[in-house]
């Protein structure tokens, strides 16, 4: 009977103990968020849940649909990290007596600037094939994702998606009419006005025609998307990239990608395209390992289909099914709850670990976090999302005693910029590190 008192009381001040830290935590959520007058002009969710006793700390408007901008590529991530394997698979390959065919995989760091190893492209010009076929069966989709804002075509956040990127899908200029300086070196059309340093850069909607501007004083470097032209402008890049031409696809094709003639180069380890996708949030790379993802599972590129399957599949027992419509969150369609954010965050750890993790999301002081969060650098690991009106932070926090708690903070439809609503995020979630 004493056994039964005692345990009895243990469940008592274990619940006593869990409502003090809501009603604390709901007294700094005021204080910090709730009352602060950026964003009291708009919406807020909050979600704090300690995976170790299973129970959330506090939920504010948790099972509420917020824009979770950036956020988007938590989910990404997920879908990366579960059908990429350890290695991207960067190009399939049948070589026919010198006749060779390429299979795309999605892969966006053939030639791209971060990845000075280049096996794909290795491959290609040591084999010194006489014919060079790109079989380009598997593309379902389309360029520009559901929902993108169509005027930041010329923005280079808003590069093309393809089967096959190349260069990132980019384009970059500087220099003078005289000296043009451009990656890659494949010469597009262009129009030009003045005789000095490049100033502005403007392509055409839809077509690879270029305006350039020389009234600058200082040297810079523009960035820009090219138009992919369902993957024609790609091909036409590496083949003067190649010195090669390369053959418009043929009716007979002599095998398909699962052939086991069909040799598979792996490029980069795919954790080398996870880390600077989310420490710098870099759209393209969120778009490409959607579609890889796609291309590895279904056999196919196409964000729907792959969306559809996960979250029938994966994330089936999420608590509230996001609105997920692209691979980056450039979309504002994209829907999700602060805690399906934190069930997701939560089954990554799971499956794939912590220090996994924690070498794939940034910490205070580093990517999209660098202005933020310094003194608790490996104290945090989040990713921030932002879109005009919008801002999200959803991650993990170790608290000053050792708690993990995983969390997450959406603000949507507030009138000010965002840095005004990260410091008060910031401001609340150290007060609960600083206190727990």
């Amino acid at each position: 009977m004493k056994l039964i008192y005692l345990c009895a009381g243990l469940l008592l001040l274990n619940v006593l103990d869990s409502c003090s830290v809501s009603k604390q935590i709901s007294k700094q959520a005021d204080s910090a968020l709730l009352k602060d007058s950026a964003i009291s002009t708009g919406h807020i969710g909050i979600s704090i849940y300690e995976p170790a006793t299973n129970k959330y700390w506090y939920n504010y408007n948790a099972t509420h649909y917020f824009i979770p901008a950036s956020n988007t590529k938590l989910f990404t991530l997920y879908a990366g990290m579960k059908y990429l394997g350890d290695s991207l698979v960067g190009m399939r390959v049948f070589d026919n007596d010198g006749n060779l065919y390429l299979f795309p995989t999605g892969d966006p760091t053939l030639l791209h600037k971060d990845y000075t190893y280049q096996p794909v492209f290795n491959y290609l010009k040591k084999s010194k094939a006489s014919n060079i076929t790109i079989v380009d069966s598997v593309w379902r989709d389309q360029p520009l994702g559901s929902g993108w804002s169509w005027n930041d075509y010329n923005d280079d956040y808003m590069a093309e998606r393809s089967s096959m990127p190349i260069f990132g899908n980019l384009l970059e200029l500087s220099g003078r009419p005289s000296s043009l300086y451009s990656i890659p070196s494949f010469k597009f059309p262009y129009q030009y006005s003045g005789i000095v340093e490049l100033s502005s850069v403007v392509r055409d909607l839809g077509i690879n025609k270029f305006t350039l501007e020389f009234n600058g004083e200082n040297k810079k470097i523009f960035s820009i998307p090219f138009a992919t032209l369902n993957g024609e402008t790609n091909k036409k890049v590496l083949s003067d990239t190649l010195h090669q031409r390369i053959n418009p696809q043929d009716d007979f094709v002599p095998v398909v990608a699962g052939d086991p003639r069909v040799i598979t180069i792996h490029s980069q380890p795919s954790d080398a395209l996870f880390k600077p996708m989310m420490h710098r949030s870099d759209n393209f790379f969120a778009e490409q390992t959607l579609l890889m993802a796609s291309n590895e599972h279904l056999g196919y590129m196409n964000d729907d289909a792959i969306i559809n399957t996960i979250l029938k599949k994966d994330l089936r027992d999420i608590p509230q099914r996001p609105k997920w419509v692209d691979g980056s969150g450039l979309s504002r369609y994209n829907l999700a709850t602060p805690q399906s954010l934190v069930y997701l965050l939560h089954k990554m750890k799971i499956e794939f670990g912590l220090e996994r993790i924690k070498v794939i999301l940034p910490t205070g002081g580093e990517g999209t976090l660098s202005s933020y969060y310094k003194k608790d650098a490996g104290f945090i690991y989040a990713k921030t999302g932002t879109l005009s009106n919008n801002c999200a932070l959803s991650g993990y926090l170790i608290t000053g005693k050792g708690k993990l708690l995983i969390f997450s903070v959406l603000a949507n439809n507030y009138i000010t910029g965002a840095t005004p609503i990260r410091r008060a995020v910031e401001q609340f979630l150290q007060g609960i590190r600083e206190k727990y």
